[in-house]
C-alpha cells in the first residue's frame, strides 16, 4: 500500500514538472512572457487571453485546408489544356453553405433603396446598378418571359440562386453582407444604437474598415450611434463621464481588432483553387496524408446517378441530360428542375457544402488566365491581387466618402454602377512607400503578373507603354463614355486583328449549371466570362478566411 501511495506521489510530481516547465496551467494568464508586466489593461495595455476560436459568420461552413490536385485528373476531351494538373496547398477557411438565393440578394436591394432612393436623381444609379439583370432569360426562339418577370422576386423563387448578376454586383454583395454583419454584432454587444439597423441615411452608414480605423468618422461622425449602446452607457457612467471630457478618454467605448468580437476577415469571393477544393470534398478518400485515387465529381463515385440502395438512379446534380432534355421524363426519376432548383435539393459534400456541381455555375475571384503559374507560388494560388492604402486627407486622417464623393464607372455594357459608397475609406494605389526595396512585390495592379506584363513580354516594354496590338492578350478593346447629356457614346472595336477575348477583365466562373452537360460537372473544369456581364445560369457564393488555427478540432493518432 505504501509502494502503491508513493508511487502516485512520484507521477503527480513529475507531472507537476512537466506541466509548469511546458509552459502549462494560468501562469502567464494576466503576465506578459516578454517582461512580466500586466497585461489586463492596467498599465494600458490590454491583450485577450481569453480568445478561443474563429466563429463561422452566418451562413458559412467551416472548410479545413489542405493540400490537393488542382487541375483536371481524368480525360480532356476539350483539348483546351486550361487545367492541366498541378499540386496545391489551401489554408483553411470558410464557405457558403448554398449559392446566395433571391431572397438574400432582395435583402440588399431593399437596403439599398431605403438608403439611396430611387427616385432621387444622385442616387438613382446606385440602386440600377446593382439590380440583377433579369434579361438574361431572354431567348430569341424561346419562350423565357415567365422568368423575366419572376424569377428574382417571386416567393417561389425565393431558395433559388440569383442570376443575371456580373462579378461586379457580387463582388458589392459580400461587401455589404461584410457591413451589415458587423454592424448587428456592435449592436448586440451593446457598442451601438439598438435602433440603429432599422435606420436608413446615405450620410449615416457603417463601413467596418472605418470603424476600425477611425471609429470616430463612423455613421458620418454622429457620436451619439457609436457610442449610443448600453455597454458605452454604462462604462462612461462608471468613470463618471461628463459632456465636457466625453472626448478625453474613449479607451473601451470602441471595439478594436484585438478584440476579437468583430470579424477578422471579410466575405469575399472565393478564390478559383479555394472553390475546386472545397467542392472536391476529398475528405472520403483521405488515408492517413495522401488520397486513395481521384474524384471526379463533388460525391464519390463515377456516376452522376445514386448507386445506394434506398434511392437508386436518382439524379445527384441539377445539369443537362441531353439535347431538349433538362430534367428527365415527368413523374420519373427526373432531377426534380428544368431550370435552377431550390438549394439544398441534393445532399452536401463531405464539407458540408451544397450544390458545387450542377445548379449555377459560380463566379470566382480569379482574373481568368489559361495556365496557373504553380511554378511560382503553390500556397494559396490567386491571380487577381490589386494592392491599395488608405487615403490621407489634408488634416492628417482617413479620407471618408461622402455622398458627394460617390463616383461611377461606366462599364463595357454601357451601365453604370458605383465603385464606392459613403463612409467608405477612399482606397488609392500603392507606391513607393510600400514597395520601396520589397522582394514579395513590386507594384499595386499585380493582375498580369508573370503573364502578359514587361518581364514576360517579348517587347520588353512597360504596360502602359504597350501599343495595343503588342498586348500579350490582344481583345477587343471597347469604349464606352457619357455625354454631358447623359447621352452612351458607344465605340466598338472593329478591328480585324484581335484574336483572344482574354483580357483583365475576364474573370473565371466554376462549376457547372442546368444549362450544361455532364462533363461541366467536375470541379476541375473552368471558364471565363467578362466581369460586367451576366447569365441566366450563372451565380455565387461568398466565402471568408480563416484566422488562426488550422482546424477547428484536436487530432489524435487513429490507431
Amino acid at each position: 500500500m505504501k509502494n502503491y501511495s508513493a508511487f502516485h506521489i512520484i507521477v503527480a510530481s513529475i507531472a507537476t514538472v512537466l506541466l509548469v516547465s511546458c509552459g502549462g496551467g494560468n501562469d502567464y494568464k494576466n503576465d506578459s512572457r516578454a517582461t512580466g508586466w500586466d497585461i489586463t489593461g492596467k498599465n494600458g495595455f490590454e491583450l485577450n487571453t481569453d480568445y478561443k476560436d474563429q466563429d463561422a459568420a452566418p451562413g458559412l461552413v467551416f472548410v479545413e485546408g489542405g493540400t490537393f490536385t488542382m487541375g483536371r485528373v481524368k480525360d480532356d476531351p476539350m483539348h483546351d489544356w486550361n487545367n492541366t494538373p498541378n499540386q496545391q496547398h489551401i489554408q483553411s477557411f470558410y464557405m457558403d453553405e448554398t449559392e446566395v438565393t433571391n431572397g438574400m440578394y432582395l435583402e440588399m436591394l431593399d437596403w439599398i433603396k431605403g438608403v439611396f432612393p430611387p427616385d432621387v436623381e444622385e442616387y438613382r444609379n446606385i440602386y440600377n446598378g446593382a439590380v440583377p439583370d433579369t434579361l438574361v432569360w431572354r431567348n430569341r426562339l424561346g419562350f423565357n418571359e415567365a422568368m423575366t418577370n419572376n424569377y428574382l422576386r417571386f416567393p417561389s423563387y425565393a431558395n433559388y440562386p440569383v442570376v443575371g448578376v456580373s462579378w461586379i454586383q457580387a463582388v458589392e454583395f459580400c461587401n455589404w453582407r461584410t457591413d451589415r454583419v458587423n454592424e448587428k454584432i456592435l449592436v448586440d454587444q451593446g457598442y451601438t444604437a439598438k435602433d440603429q439597423l432599422g435606420k436608413r441615411d446615405a450620410s449615416e452608414l457603417f463601413n467596418t474598415d472605418t470603424y476600425l480605423n477611425a471609429p470616430t468618422l463612423t455613421y458620418g461622425g454622429n457620436d451619439s450611434i457609436t457610442r449610443g449602446g448600453k455597454r458605452s452607457e454604462q462604462l462612461e457612467k462608471s468613470r463618471g463621464k461628463i459632456a465636457s471630457n466625453r472626448d478625453t478618454d474613449t479607451t473601451g467605448l470602441y471595439i478594436t481588432r484585438e478584440k476579437g468580437i468583430l470579424l477578422p476577415a471579410a466575405y469575399r469571393l472565393p478564390t478559383e483553387a479555394e472553390w475546386e477544393y472545397a467542392a472536391l470534398g476529398l475528405g472520403s478518400l483521405r488515408e492517413y496524408n495522401s488520397y486513395r485515387g481521384r474524384k471526379k465529381y463533388p460525391w464519390d463515385g463515377q456516376y452522376t446517378r445514386s448507386g445506394s440502395r434506398k434511392n437508386r438512379g436518382d439524379h445527384l446534380a441539377n445539369f443537362k441530360q441531353g439535347d431538349g432534355d433538362y430534367g428527365g421524363i415527368a413523374g420519373w426519376s427526373d432531377d426534380g428542375a428544368d431550370i435552377t432548383a431550390p438549394i439544398k435539393s441534393y445532399e452536401p459534400n463531405d464539407f458540408g457544402v451544397y450544390d458545387m456541381a450542377g445548379n449555377v455555375s459560380e463566379w470566382v475571384a480569379d482574373v481568368y488566365r489559361p495556365i496557373v503559374d504553380d511554378e511560382f507560388n503553390d500556397f494559396n494560388y490567386y491571380r487577381g491581387n490589386v494592392y491599395t492604402k488608405n487615403a490621407i486627407g489634408e488634416d492628417g486622417k482617413v479620407a471618408i466618402v461622402t455622398t458627394d464623393d460617390i463616383k461611377f464607372d461606366t462599364l463595357s455594357n454601357g451601365k453604370l454602377i458605383a465603385r464606392n459608397m459613403p463612409g467608405e475609406i477612399r482606397q488609392v494605389p500603392i507606391d513607393d512607400e510600400e514597395t520601396y526595396l520589397r522582394t514579395n512585390f513590386d507594384r499595386s495592379d499585380n493582375r498580369n503578373f508573370r503573364d502578359g506584363d514587361a518581364q514576360s513580354s517579348k517587347y520588353y516594354q512597360r504596360a502602359d507603354e504597350l501599343d495595343p496590338d503588342q498586348r500579350m492578350y490582344n481583345s477587343p478593346q471597347h469604349k464606352v463614355t457619357v455625354g454631358e447629356d447623359g447621352e452612351f457614346d458607344r465605340k466598338y472595336d472593329q478591328s480585324n486583328s484581335r484574336s483572344t477575348l482574354i483580357d483583365n477583365q475576364v474573370r473565371v466562373i466554376k462549376g457547372g449549371s442546368w444549362r450544361d452537360r455532364e462533363y461541366w460537372l467536375d470541379p476541375a473544369t473552368r471558364r471565363f466570362y467578362p466581369q460586367d456581364m451576366a447569365k441566366d445560369d450563372l451565380g455565387f457564393r461568398c466565402a471568408m478566411s480563416r484566422v488562426g488555427s488550422k482546424s477547428t478540432r484536436s487530432k489524435s493518432p487513429r490507431n
